[in-house]
């Protein structure tokens, strides 16, 4: 397999730049997912790495060779695609042999290579069935076994669950993750869906308008976002955000916030340049949130505060259940409940938000850093 070193990456079409000096690392057998919103560059970024697209300037380099001119034919990639462009009058096993027939490989050994590829795609039943007899999801297996029997150093997916429906994208990421563990290949894949990021994922890159927003693990990611975009992007349900004012700033403390409906909360974050006054963003995810009775205090003391809103929406799902509450001031906040809760349209409801799962975002996106616990004095 392979190593991928991008080095101030641009592209540009006309007077329009969209892919604005990338610098990327992905190491030998890493699964590296590209995401974002649509228009970020995440396909064109891939296409480049592919040798679909030019380089406008930077430098590419596969297993520290620059390969910024080298034909795609030969950089020794294979790509999978969204649609699965496969040949209606081939059998899977000629369709997965197709690129090897391109090649001159006798046709015993690229049938061989099928049969191979088959066995580990648990294809092999359907190898002499033709494109109309097959599933979505095995259709899809079959376009990646045409990646597959050419022994590329490194695996390329442009989106290709986003054609399949909620069920098989599912056992397609898990189909996926098993592949990746039994062949301990290169991948590089892109996607706009962050579960399928945060589940495939050794590395995320999250992209928006050509530049990288961060690069970590999922979990990095989800506990440390860099900005305000990430944190928005990244997590299923999305995190909520509340406008706040800071009015106030220790140095062992953090920083003091209000929120619109007066609720006052103390963040043990490092004031990174915010004054007292400054418009700040806080940050904080659904399942971070606590119900709790609303005659109950806050046994927590300062580590967490007690607001109250009104039930907009009920989603009860089962195993759990969301709850779409209206504040006081006008903000809106979702909260992730037990699967039994009950409540209902317009209940008032008491909600605990702890501070050492919230995050604070300055008036320009950026995440506060959060103080050292050892900075704090010990009581005696």
């Amino acid at each position: 397999m392979a190593s991928v070193t991008l080095r101030n990456i641009r592209k540009r079409y006309s007077d329009t730049e969209v892919i604005k000096g990338i610098d990327l690392d992905i190491n030998d057998r890493e699964f590296v997912v590209f995401v974002g919103p649509s228009g970020c560059g995440k396909s064109t970024l891939m296409r480049m790495i592919a040798g679909l697209e030019d380089i406008t300037s930077g430098d590419l380099l596969i297993d520290s060779k620059r390969s910024n001119d080298i034909p795609a034919a030969d950089r020794g990639l294979a790509m999978v695609f969204q649609t699965y462009a496969l040949y209606p009058h081939m059998t899977v096993a000629e369709n997965m042999a197709f690129s090897l027939r391109l090649a001159g490989v006798p046709k015993a050994q690229r049938l061989q290579r099928a049969r191979e590829v088959a066995r580990i795609l648990q294809l092999e039943p359907l190898l002499n069935r033709k494109p109309r007899e097959l599933s979505g999801g095995q259709r899809q297996r079959v376009a990646i076994g045409r990646a597959l029997v050419r022994s590329p150093k490194v695996f390329l997916f442009d989106e290709p669950l986003s054609n399949l429906d909620a069920a098989l994208r599912v056992q397609m990421r898990i189909e996926l993750a098993r592949l990746h563990d039994s062949l301990q290949a290169t991948m590089i894949y892109v996607t706009h869906d962050q579960i399928e990021a945060m589940t495939l994922a050794d590395k995320i890159v999250v992209l928006q308008a050509g530049v990288i927003e961060q690069v970590g693990s999922p979990l990095e990611l989800y506990h440390h976002p860099r900005n305000l975009f990430v944190a928005g992007f990244i997590g299923s349900p999305k995190m909520n955000f509340l406008s706040a004012t800071v009015t106030g700033i220790s140095e062992f403390e953090g920083v003091t916030i209000t929120l619109k409906n007066r609720t006052a909360i103390t963040l043990p974050v490092h004031a990174g340049g915010v004054k007292i006054g400054d418009a700040v963003t806080l940050g904080v995810r659904p399942e971070h949130l606590q119900l709790v009775g609303s005659h109950q205090t806050d046994h927590h003391g300062a580590s967490s505060r007690i607001i109250q809103g009104e039930v907009l929406v009920a989603e009860h799902l089962g195993g759990e259940t969301y709850l779409y509450l209206q504040m006081e001031g006008g903000e809106s906040l979702m909260v992730k409940a037990d699967g039994n809760n009950r409540s209902n349209l317009h209940d008032r409801v008491s909600v605990q938000i702890d501070r050492d799962t919230c995050h604070l975002f300055n008036l320009e996106g950026v995440t506060l850093p959060p103080l050292q616990h050892s900075a704090v004095p010990q009581s005696v």
